[in-house]
């Protein structure tokens, strides 16, 4: 499993200027002669120059606006980060902006942090929106430096992947600003902010990708004995065991009142209420019937038929979380058999508890090389559009098998798999090989997942796998930890990996200037 993550440096400019046009003066103070004409008209071209320059954005581009240990980092570089965060932010809280109280449309830099906000993200009422997104972009940038600083001590070597990941991402820039009918620039400018060139994107491109490789490096070395790991179990069975259970929901949900010619009437606040609290009566009354038949010797499945608003379930993996459900199922005094109906919102669970514990199945390690059918030309509901999918699909299949044909007449090895994967995988994970490790059950769609956990699979199986993504070359590794030790390990590693990011930025000198600031947002 991979990822991607980046980072910068640069300088101040024009800083000579001021003290140029003072020494100017004072020379136009002590010598009343011809010379100070000459004088005078090169502080003519000076200026020019300078309101040239300063149009052209190169001051806000390259003005210092952070030191980190005394590494630059100019207006632009700073605003790489700066934009990373603000936009990530945005995609992770799509659904909450507005009630989060963040315009979009206007500058960071005049609006404060709302209560709800401050609530949810744990800072202060009244704060800076801008201060709140830079706090987090300087820290983004501290740990890189950091951490690269960190992997040239070491002498650490990044693969060849790290370059290839970076290539294709610049070549993913031209092909969208070429798309877009912009010069790269324009289009970063228009994007990013019109500080943005395609030369610093570039190197913090870079930079996030070199220390994600070294992170995931570091965390992928920490290892942990069985006694360790039973240790982490124990400490917390509640996060890593599943539960087995049936259960019925019952819908307490009201339906809407339409007159004679079926169309919906609105009701008053006290019918509304009235009807809630009826339809939750019905439900509750239905749960009681469905439990009580279920008592006298039917299955949960088979009563659940015969009522309109219940649907039944049968899971072997429930999680636990803080709720009613969550509850019942993981308290420690729960077993086989026990039923219980359960209030969750406007609905009723008939619940019938089997059995509760950590999984014991071996997850497993693959290598895959993803074949997606080409783009057609007809779009759905086209005539002629299911043959065309089908003739691509079709093809896509085809050269999937080639791919297979042509690793089987080579070396047929790992390796030569894994570069296979590299030149001709659609999946981000051609950056490794291909390879995905402790997989577990459920992860992957249905028929990849199906091949994986197929009960004869043996370590150098390769087969091909249709899914809605495409043609999958598949290539079974071997298998691997226990899924419940694999997950205590993950989370083991994540929690290592954390506090060593978070030890690389603890003590660095950062400074903000403000002149460069101002270009940054």
């Amino acid at each position: 499993m991979s990822a991607s993550n980046e980072k910068k440096t640069r300088k101040d400019a024009i800083s000579e200027t001021p003290k140029t046009a003072m020494e100017i003066e004072k020379q136009k103070a002590e010598k009343r002669s011809n010379f100070l004409y000459g004088l005078i008209a090169v502080v003519f071209v000076v200026l020019a120059v300078v309101s040239l320059i300063w149009k052209s954005g190169i001051v806000n581009r390259t003005a210092t606006a952070v030191t980190i240990d005394g590494q630059k980092y100019s207006a632009a570089e700073v605003n790489f980060y700066y934009q990373n965060v603000y936009r990530s932010f945005l995609s992770s809280n799509s659904y909450f902006i507005s009630y989060l109280g963040l315009d979009t449309s206007s500058s960071l830099k005049n609006q404060t942090i709302n209560a709800t906000a401050a609530s949810m993200m744990g800072v202060e009422e009244g704060s800076s929106w801008f201060d709140y997104m830079m706090d987090n972009a300087i820290h983004q940038m501290t740990t890189i430096q950091k951490g690269l600083e960190a992997a040239k001590a070491e002498g650490y070597q990044f693969p060849d992947s790290v370059q290839a990941q970076y290539q294709d991402s610049m070549d993913s820039l031209k092909t969208a600003a070429t798309s877009s009918g912009m010069s790269v620039n324009k289009y970063l400018q228009q994007n990013l902010g019109s500080t943005m060139t395609e030369k610093v994107y570039g190197q913090q491109v870079l930079k996030l990708l070199q220390y994600q490789d070294y992170a995931n490096a570091y965390a992928d070395r920490l290892t942990y004995t069985d006694e360790q790991l039973e240790e982490a179990y124990q400490a917390d069975t509640k996060t890593y065991d599943k539960a087995s259970w049936e259960y019925v929901v019952v819908s307490g949900a009201a339906e809407s009142t339409t007159d004679a010619d079926g169309n919906t009437v609105q009701p008053t606040d006290e019918e509304t209420e009235a009807a809630k609290a009826a339809a939750k009566e019905t439900a509750k009354a239905t749960a009681e019937e469905i439990l009580a038949a279920y008592n006298s010797g039917k299955s949960l499945e088979s009563i659940a038929g015969n009522y309109e608003k219940a649907t039944y379930y049968n899971t072997t993996d429930a999680t636990y979380y803080d709720g009613v459900v969550g509850n019942w199922l993981f308290d420690d005094a729960r077993k086989d058999g026990d039923t219980e109906i359960l209030e969750v919102g406007t609905n009723y669970y008939v619940g019938l508890f089997h059995s509760r514990g950590r999984e014991e199945y071996k997850t497993v390690d693959i290598r895959h090389i993803l074949i997606t059918p080409e783009t057609g030309t007809k779009a759905q509901g086209d005539e002629g559009y299911e043959d065309e999918q089908t003739q691509l699909k079709a093809a896509a299949r085809t050269k999937a098998e080639e791919i297979l044909a042509q690793w089987k007449s080579g070396e047929a090895t790992e390796d030569s798999f894994a570069q296979l994967a590299m030149e001709n995988s659609a999946d981000g994970s051609k950056y490794d090989g291909g390879l995905y490790t402790r997989v577990t059950k459920g992860w992957a769609v249905e028929e990849f997942n199906d091949w994986c956990f197929d009960a004869s699979r043996k370590d150098g199986d390769t087969g091909i796998v249709d899914t809605t993504y495409g043609s999958h070359v598949m290539s079974f590794v071997g298998y691997d930890l226990p899924a419940w030790a694999a997950s205590v390990t993950s989370d083991l590693q994540e929690k290592a990996a954390s506090e060593w990011s978070t030890a690389l930025s603890e003590n660095a000198d950062v400074q903000q200037s403000d002149f460069g600031m101002k270009f940054v947002g």
